[in-house]
């Protein structure tokens, strides 16, 4: 099977992604009822070779609830009445969901504020308070 590109180093097999069909819920009347267009892929975070550690950290954080406790990834798409665009809907939302996570977040460096911002900061401070004390009415 090919392999589905995520970034420029990082693609996943497609066989370590599974598919099951299932009817959508919700009104719908008899189409809904009778086909099974609604669509649950499932994708083996925790064992994916594919997949660098940090990605698995960040990708199983970004997922939240649609992760479970053994790493398996569940997305569930049904949106559209056809089966092939809820495929193809649930495909876009894991390779967007994976190109998130291959993101390296920028480490915060601590500044300081400068000379000039303190000063502008206190001489609002003092123009403010200055405002405020002329409201107070005069004393005798």
């Amino acid at each position: 099977m090919p392999a589905i590109p995520i970034t420029r180093s990082i693609a996943i097999d497609s066989d370590e992604i599974s598919e099951s069909f299932i009817r959508s819920t919700g009104a719908g009347g008899q189409h809904v009822n009778t086909t099974d267009s609604a669509v649950q892929l499932r994708f083996d975070v925790a064992h994916s070779p594919s997949l660098p550690d940090a990605v698995k950290r960040r990708l199983a954080i970004l997922a939240g609830r649609r992760i479970t406790a053994e790493g398996v990834l569940i997305l569930r798409s049904e949106g559209s009445r056809s089966q092939l665009m809820n495929r193809q809907e649930v495909m876009a939302r894991l390779v967007g969901l994976i190109r998130e996570a291959a993101i390296v977040p920028k480490n915060r460096k601590a500044t300081k504020p400068t000379r000039a911002s303190k000063t502008r900061r206190m001489d609002s401070k003092a123009k403010r308070g200055t405002v405020k004390s002329l409201r107070r009415k005069p004393i005798d």
